[in-house]
């Protein structure tokens, strides 16, 4: 009898204890993994032997599952993504011999120029929907004509020849094994900055995947600025153009003068 009502008394104890570790409705945060980046600088200056630079972007990931990590399932991209502006594409034909311009298609807001890297080939890491959803890679890139475009037919011809520009141009790189675990936490990318990179605050992102799928993303600003004598010519041009305008044809009259006088006939 004693034995029977032991055994009844520890099965209502049974919910009691359950109900201290988990109760049905109650909510349980879950940790999800973080990402941290810095970069070897906050800005870049454009000088005029400037021939190109490489930006090295620091990264460290936390709350990780070590053994997803031991195993390779975490995968960086890495990103600078220059100012966003409209851009044109005009299509050639030839008319009576002569190459003129005869079509053309703009689109809204692209960045002018963009460097990607990843700890491999981005195609590998999750699905393209995914990764024209969050605009990832140069073939991901969102591309929004400007305006009536027809039927649309040639939307994807205009779309392939920016890009082609773009890569010709050297402004838009990537780089498949740009991004290395230096240890288990800690990753180390390297981005190409070309020669001719424009001005402006430009952003560096980075994108964190576990087993294929997004998990989170940060992001830190980069200025490139030119110094010196470029960044003065710059400033008047824009700021003072009539000034500008003057200073220049004065100094032309002033140097076509100058060669006449050294090389004329006497």
């Amino acid at each position: 009898m004693r034995l029977l009502a032991a055994a009844i008394a520890f099965l209502c104890l049974l919910p009691v204890a359950a109900g201290a570790q988990w109760l049905p409705g109650q909510a349980t945060e879950v940790v999800r993994e973080g990402l941290e980046i810095g970069t070897s600088t906050s800005e870049i200056a454009i000088t005029s032997d400037f021939r190109g630079a490489d930006l090295t972007i620091f990264g460290a990931l936390s709350n990780t599952d070590q053994l997803l990590l031991a195993i390779g399932q975490y995968d960086v991209v890495v990103v600078l993504e220059g100012p966003r502006e409209d851009a044109t594409v005009r299509k050639k034909e030839r008319v009576f011999g002569i190459w003129v311009n005869r079509r053309s298609m703009t689109f809204e807001a692209v960045p002018h120029s963009y460097s990607m890297s990843s700890s491999r080939g981005i195609d590998d890491l999750t699905t393209p929907l995914d990764l024209t959803d969050r605009g990832i890679g140069i073939d991901h890139i969102p591309l929004t004509p400007v305006g009536f475009v027809g039927d649309g037919s040639n939307l994807a011809e205009f779309r392939q020849a920016f890009l082609r520009l773009q890569q010709a141009d050297a402004l838009y790189d990537r780089n498949p094994t740009g991004v290395r675990f230096v240890s288990s936490n800690l990753f180390k990318a390297s981005l190409r900055l070309p020669a001719n990179i424009p001005n402006g605050v430009h952003t560096v992102r980075a994108y964190l995947f576990k087993s294929g799928n997004f998990v989170t993303e940060k992001s830190l600003p980069l200025r490139v600025i030119k110094t010196g004598i470029e960044q003065t010519i710059t400033d008047a041009a824009h700021g003072q153009p009539i000034l500008y305008g003057g200073v220049a044809v004065l100094l032309a009259v002033i140097t076509g003068w100058t060669a006449s006088l050294i090389f004329r006939k006497d």
